[in-house]
């Protein structure tokens, strides 16, 4: 298996409770955001160091949920600071964003970093088409005719012209191009049945997040398998990664005890005005074309909120405890879902940096051992 050393830089001192989006930044010192962003870049520039195989991050707006607005910025730092782990961006949001600029900052990235960009193709959570004023009935045709056009500027030596429904470019040709070829690794969220068929035929990395049980992420990877063959492929463990939020202590009752502390943070502060504002651009958009997913999203969502840390470790929600236990829930997650990529997200809510430091020396002296070969 390969481990993201996943990052969302949340903010930890919010100490109101938000109930609007976008949230104010009223008497936010922005000396501490500095020192955040240190501590951060220092933690993810470290993660190769503990065991981790990619240092990931990703996008969003408006709100203390995460202080990465553009993670390409976080990405060309981490490209000098590591030397052998991937660059995971998870990801750009595409079809709130120009498809060459991202062309373009990707391909640096990559020959930065002498090709170890993991290039994230994400549309983005419902309320961030506000944020840049892009119509959210938009999202998927945007998606769709970003990849294809910068997949094209990647590969395409020559000058180019394009006119499509959504970009229309007289003359492109990107420098640099990627070192990868014929292009990096692309990553796209299939979590649904919506989202499957585009990622099968990209023959892309299907990520698999918020996972309600095991049983129904168990269902997407095979609804995503089961297009991929449609499409002429037989996806690997390689190509399935899930995504966990996860604390390693030294014992099961430390650990549940920190998470329990920081996703409390985590639903009632971080996600409260993002909940807000999903719920009004889903009452007001055709961001899902079926009204049926977006209405199993919010109660995804709810379920997790609602639940208990045991709660979620039994489902397989979450991945909490002592070394023992963390290994024993991988194995159990690499056996239930076949993936072999884990998207794991250790600075959750408010976690302390220390608690966060501990669960990296323990997952590189105690976890990764157990579970690389697997």
């Amino acid at each position: 298996m390969k481990f993201n050393f996943f990052h969302l830089m949340p903010f930890p001192d919010y100490d109101k409770v938000p109930h609007e989006w976008p949230v104010s930044t009223h008497g936010i010192d922005m000396h501490r955001v500095s020192e955040l962003y240190r501590e951060y870049v220092d933690e993810m520039a470290e993660a190769e160091n503990y065991g981790f195989d990619w240092v990931g991050c990703n996008e969003h707006h408006y709100s203390p949920y995460g202080l990465m607005a553009n993670p390409n910025l976080i990405a060309g730092s981490l490209a000098h600071r590591t030397s052998k782990a991937k660059i995971a961006i998870v990801g750009n949001l595409l079809p709130l964003l120009n498809p060459i600029r991202v062309a373009e900052e990707y391909a640096m990235i990559d020959v930065m970093s002498g090709g170890r960009l993991v290039a994230g193709f994400l549309r983005g959570i419902p309320h961030e088409y506000i944020a840049y004023n892009i119509p959210p009935s938009q999202s998927r045709s945007r998606l769709r005719e970003a990849t294809e056009l910068i997949i094209k500027a990647w590969t395409e030596d020559e000058p180019f012209g394009w006119e499509g429904e959504h970009y229309q470019f007289p003359a492109v040709s990107i420098w640099p191009k990627p070192i990868q070829k014929p292009h990096p690794r692309i990553l796209m969220s299939a979590s649904n049945e919506e989202s499957a068929e585009f990622v099968a035929k990209m023959r892309a990395i299907m990520g698999v997040t918020l996972i309600q049980d095991l049983g129904a992420a168990r269902k997407a990877i095979e609804h995503f398998k089961t297009v991929a063959r449609g499409y002429g492929w037989e996806p690997t463990p390689d190509d399935i990664l899930v995504g966990q939020q996860i604390c390693i202590a030294d014992s099961d009752e430390e650990a549940k005890a920190h998470m329990a502390s920081a996703q409390a943070y985590f639903h009632q502060t971080l996600m409260r005005p993002q909940r807000t504002a999903q719920q009004l651009v889903l009452q007001q958009s055709r961001y899902y074309t079926d009204a049926s997913v977006g209405e199993n999203f919010q109660k995804r969502l709810a379920t997790l909120r609602n639940r208990s840390v045991d709660e979620q470790i039994e489902a397989g929600s979450i991945i909490c405890g002592s070394p023992e236990s963390v290994v024993k829930q991988i194995k159990r997650l690499q056996q239930e879902l076949g993936c072999g990529l884990l998207n794991l997200t250790i600075k959750v809510g408010n976690m302390p940096s220390s608690v966060v430091k501990r669960g990296m020396e323990l997952f590189r002296d105690r976890v990764a051992p157990e579970v690389a070969a697997l």
